[in-house]
């Protein structure tokens, strides 16, 4: 199979179900942006973290190919009109938030309370993953304003939602066990 297809060298490319679209459509800078949250996702992978803590930025990897896949689907063509799917797009469910937020609630246990915003840094790894979060966020705000215009599963948005708060409550947890330190952004007085 050869990777080029030259069918988006004016400037269109096909969702799932067939439509073409311009590459610039609002549908596909959330798609896009949510593969490039994947990207990051796998720098943040590769990082030294703990076995469990690996295990779920793969299942969050794979979420976020679900998530793709949803944001991809022309939704005129995703039911049949006896309101059967007529594309097999899989789903995010309430279980895959659920594990983000017992995830969080895990690691809170160990951190210290929050009192300030904390200034992005410490460490490598620490920067990828508010790296990651800013993309994340990047990702839902462009998915919520195409669920503006057509709407979709809204799971897709609570999900993104959670993941930004899961990927800076990682960020600490790894300033906590790389031993890095977390500036606390005090406002200066004028």
């Amino acid at each position: 199979m050869k990777i080029y297809t030259k069918t988006g060298d004016k400037g269109t490319t096909s969702l799932f179900g067939g439509t073409r679209v311009p590459k610039h459509h609002i549908r596909i800078e959330s798609y896009g942006t949510v593969d490039e949250l994947n990207s990051y996702i796998g720098l943040l992978r590769d990082q030294d973290t703990d076995k469990s803590t690996r295990e779920l930025l793969v299942e969050i990897q794979d979420r976020l190919f679900t998530i793709g896949a949803v944001l991809a689907t022309d939704p005129e063509k995703e039911k049949l009109k006896n309101g059967k799917d007529r594309l097999d797009i899989p789903k995010i469910s309430n279980e895959d938030v659920e594990k983000l937020e017992k995830a969080m609630d895990k690691m809170n246990e160990e951190l210290p309370e929050m009192t300030h915003f904390i200034l992005p840094g410490g460490h490598q790894s620490v920067s990828f993953c508010h790296i990651a979060r800013c993309v994340c966020r990047r990702a839902e705000r462009l998915s919520s304003a195409l669920y503006d215009i057509q709407a979709f599963d809204d799971r897709v948005l609570i999900y993104l939602n959670r993941l930004s708060d899961y990927l800076f409550v990682l960020a600490r947890m790894l300033s906590k066990q790389l031993q890095a330190e977390e500036i606390q952004w005090i406002p200066k007085k004028s």
